[in-house]
């Protein structure tokens, strides 16, 4: 039998960590764009749960996904009363037989490798295809929440990090990167102008690398790769100098920040959702994996392959003020704890390749 793409335990951690403000999804319908992606499953599993063993009344989710960068996943062979799958293009517009009060712009190409095989799908999927759910959210009055990225703010200036929302960024228009971080920047504006000329409720999230099981290994995200490098006993490739520094968050804190964003956020406000500690290099991060197996780990600091994009910001580190302020949102899973879940996980579920 394949492993879960989740932990059981963690379902059940974030919605404690709701901390009785999922009912505000009680009796409501859930336009989720991006089922099928890491993030995009991890909402049907909490929405599912909240369902079946929560809510007073059932929630309902209509999960959309082209499954470009993802497989197909249902929960048995027959339509699921809770979840209705559908494949579709949100870049193409959408008609819904019935109303919905929740809109989550998961859709999305994150992962470099893919982004930089699929530019063009990069940038629609988050500017025609955020305007074609804004619509729908402006149609029925629904709370909208678009998946931007900590991309947005580029290589920040030292002196803006850790990075709060209010920093514009440092982003290229023109390179290897720009078709998603200008992607995510214009999505963002999208939400803006909904929400100042339709009064549509928008909110922006902007996460920072977040990771957990169900991350799939031909993402080639640096834990990931770490991941499927240890599995197979080989070297850990490194890329650039190594010196590039990177806070993580465990999924089941981001989710809990994702969930409060969508029942509690600020209409028009954009948040960070992260981990701001500890912010360490990847070389310190392959010493940490070290630390938490017991043993040494052969690496080797590379060039970037050509099928990943080289020009990387140099740190990335939240403040996640606003959030804790305005959310009561408050990462609890310490990396050590964190790594261990994945790295547990991934030497159940990835599989050598050659």
């Amino acid at each position: 039998m394949a492993p879960s793409t989740f932990l059981d335990s963690d379902i059940a951690q974030i919605v404690a960590g709701l901390d009785g403000a999922e009912q505000g999804f009680s009796g409501k319908t859930v336009l989720l764009a991006g089922a099928g992606g890491f993030l995009g499953r991890y909402f049907t599993a909490v929405f599912r749960h909240l369902s079946e063993k929560v809510l007073s009344t059932p929630c309902r989710v209509i999960a959309i996904d082209n499954f470009i960068t993802s497989s197909e996943r249902r929960k048995g062979p027959d339509a699921d009363p809770l979840i209705r799958i559908m494949r579709h293009d949100v870049t193409e517009p959408l008609n819904l037989d019935e109303a919905v009060d929740f809109v989550v712009q998961a859709a999305g190409i994150a992962s470099p490798f893919y982004y930089r095989l699929y530019p063009l799908e990069t940038l629609s999927v988050a500017t025609t295809g955020t305007r074609n759910l804004l619509d729908i959210a402006t149609k029925w009055h629904a709370r909208f929440t678009f998946f931007s990225s900590s991309e947005i703010y580029g290589d920040p200036d030292p002196r803006h990090v850790p990075t709060p929302e209010s920093y514009r960024g440092n982003v290229a228009c023109l390179g290897p990167r720009a078709c998603y971080d200008e992607s995510k920047r214009l999505g963002e504006t999208l939400c803006y102008i909904y929400h100042e000329r339709f009064g549509t409720s928008t909110n922006q999230i902007r996460p920072f690398n977040v990771y957990g099981p169900g991350m799939q290994q031909t993402d080639y995200r640096v834990l990931a790769n770490f991941a499927g490098q240890i599995k197979a006993g080989r070297p850990l490739n490194v890329y650039g100098t190594g010196l590039q520094t990177r806070t993580f968050c465990y999924v089941t804190d981001a989710m809990v920040g994702f969930l409060l964003t969508m029942l509690k956020g600020v209409p028009g406000e954009a948040y960070n959702i992260g981990n701001p500690v500890p912010e360490l290099s990847m070389l310190e991060l392959v010493k940490e994996i070290e630390v938490l197996l017991g043993r040494s780990l052969a690496h080797r600091i590379i060039e970037y392959p050509d099928s990943y994009p080289a020009d990387e910001p140099n740190r990335r580190c939240p403040d996640i003020t606003k959030a804790r302020m305005q959310l009561g949102f408050e990462p609890v899973v310490a990396l050590p704890d964190g790594l261990k879940r994945f790295l547990d996980w991934s030497d159940k579920a990835y599989v050598i390749q050659g």
